[in-house]
This record gives C-alpha cells, sequence and structure tokens, in this order.
C-alpha cells in the first residue's frame, strides 16, 4: 500500500473503513484478521483478510467501473482455460456513505509481484505468459466489452505524447523519444479486429513464488481491443534480450504490431513518471523502466 495521497480526488480509505465495511456486510468475516497490504498500485487499496481473502476497494470513483468489470468477467474467464491463476471474487460489497463506491472480497493468491531480475528463468517466464496471452486472445469476443487501454490509435495521444517528451528532456533523449514516438505512428496502423486483452500487463500486476509466475491480476482494463498492447511485459518484465526476444517469438506479431507495442509502453512510462514520481517511487521507476526499454 502506498503511503501517499496519489490522486486528487482519491477516497479516503483506511483499516479502521475496512473494518467496517466488512463487519458490517458480511459478519461471517468479522472475526478474521485485517491487514493492508503494500503494493505499487495505483488503482485500488488492497487488504489481507484472514490467510484466504483480500478486500479490493477503488481509490477513485472513476475506476470503480474496473471493479465492477471483474466481477462480471472474470468468473466467465475462469472456465476459459488460461493456463495461469487469475483473481477469483468471492463477494461484491455494497456501496455506503462513507465509501460510496463499489468493493469487492477475492481469495487471495499467494506470491509476490517480480522485481527486476527476480525470475528464475525469465525464458521460460517469457514462454508462459505468451502462453497465457495466446490463450486469452482466443477467448471468444462476441458481445464482449471493450478494453479499457488499447483502443484508441495511437495518434490520439500525438500532442501528449511530444508535449512529455518536451517536459522530461532533462531526464531523457528527446530526440531518441521522438523517433520511437515516430515510428509508433508510421507503422500499419491496427485494424480493428480485436481479440481479448488484459491491458495492464506489468510486473505490478503478475505474481511470482519461488522465482516462476504463478498468476495474473487486475483485470479492471481487460476486454478486446488491440493485441499489440499485450506485448507490454517485453518493455516492462522482460530486461533480457532473449526473454525479450522470447516472448515476441512466442506471440509472432507482425512488426506493426512491435512497433505499436513500443509506442504504448513509451507513452505510458511518459505520462506516469511525472505523475507518480512523488507519491509512488515503485511505480515511478517502472515507468522509467518502460522508458529506458523503448528507448534502447
Amino acid at each position: 500500500m502506498t503511503t501517499s495521497r496519489m490522486h486528487a480526488d482519491q477516497v479516503r480509505i483506511d483499516a479502521a473503513l475496512v473494518r467496517r465495511l466488512v463487519d458490517r456486510q458480511f459478519p461471517r468475516w468479522a472475526g478474521l484478521a485485517l491487514r493492508p497490504v503494500r503494493s505499487a498500485g495505483t488503482v485500488n487499496a488492497i487488504y489481507r483478510l484472514g490467510d484466504e481473502l483480500a478486500v479490493r476497494l477503488p481509490l477513485v470513483p472513476s475506476w470503480a467501473g474496473g471493479l465492477e468489470r471483474e466481477l462480471e468477467w472474470l468468473p466467465r474467464l475462469a472456465g476459459a482455460g488460461l493456463p495461469l491463476a487469475i483473481p477469483e471474487p468471492v463477494a461484491a460489497g455494497t456501496p455506503v456513505a462513507e465509501y460510496p463506491l463499489p468493493w469487492a472480497v477475492y481469495r487471495w493468491l499467494p506470491g509476490a509481484p517480480p522485481a527486476a531480475g527476480e525470475l528464475a528463468d525469465d525464458v521460460g517466464a517469457a514462454a508462459r505468459l505468451a502462453e497465457f496471452v495466446r490463450a486469452l486472445r482466443s477467448v471468444s469476443v462476441s458481445g464482449d466489452p471493450p478494453s479499457g487501454h488499447g483502443v484508441r490509435p495511437l495518434a490520439d495521444d500525438d500532442d501528449e505524447v511530444r508535449a512529455a517528451i518536451a517536459a522530461l528532456a532533462g531526464e531523457l533523449d528527446p530526440a531518441a523519444a521522438a523517433a520511437v514516438w515516430a515510428e509508433a505512428l508510421a507503422a500499419e496502423i491496427w485494424d480493428g479486429r480485436r481479440v481479448w486483452v488484459h491491458g495492464d500487463l506489468l510486473p505490478a500486476n503478475l505474481l511470482i513464488r519461488d522465482g516462476s509466475l504463478i498468476a495474473v491480476l487486475d483485470f479492471g482494463t481487460a476486454g478486446t481491443g488491440d493485441g499489440a498492447y499485450d506485448l507490454l511485459p517485453a518493455w516492462s518484465l522482460f530486461t533480457g534480450a532473449a526473454a525479450r526476444s522470447a516472448f515476441r517469438r512466442e506471440l509472432a506479431p507482425d512488426p506493426a504490431a512491435c512497433a505499436r507495442s513500443r509506442g504504448y509502453a513509451l507513452a505510458k512510462g511518459l505520462f506516469a513518471l511525472p505523475y507518480y514520481r512523488e507519491t509512488n517511487p515503485a511505480f515511478a521507476a517502472l515507468a522509467r523502466r518502460l522508458i529506458d526499454a523503448a528507448l534502447a
């Protein structure tokens, strides 16, 4: 759990509030210990509830829809044969006056997000995560929601990206960043063929145990969109050239998809670095890694 307020419209959440919500709405769990979970996450506050459960509460009103999306679609994806574990909702909480947003209780998934270089076999992990992305892409898109990411043309962010490059000129090579961005914009535009994408495959949303990748978390932006967006781990997770190449090779993307994914990674890093620099240093460090990998 971060210790600073990250967002201007962030809702106040503390252990006393979560205790009251759980005890009043789910009295069967009133006797379970409750403790905050430290995380680089930016969307939800997370509290461990006993040994088997976790409570997740959106930090800002505009992101509450992501949790509602999870509650609707995670049970359906659970039957899709995905090769890594995914969150399992157990109960949906009701908004009340002191916390007027939806919240939920999930089954606790053991493990920890991978730090840089922590994967015991990064090439094997790349193949494993690519298998997950392929399996997710194979889920039928009929009637499914658009993803929260990867559905807008890169060109829609052109002004903001160029402004961010200029603002960070003292911390990166502006010419190199502009060249990567120009290459992404010049790539063949996504043809609109939708596949299921997770939409936020960053290290904070992955779990490892004993050095092995075991689970994918946070499906709040999952849905259908440009499959190139789920190439983000090539820029955010896999630091070695062999693992990065293995991940892309397993997914067999075309050069245009690679260029778009690099652009997605650069834009995400450029926007996140100044936003989280003071309030969430761990996520700011991840943003820095995205930028450096995209420019490497």
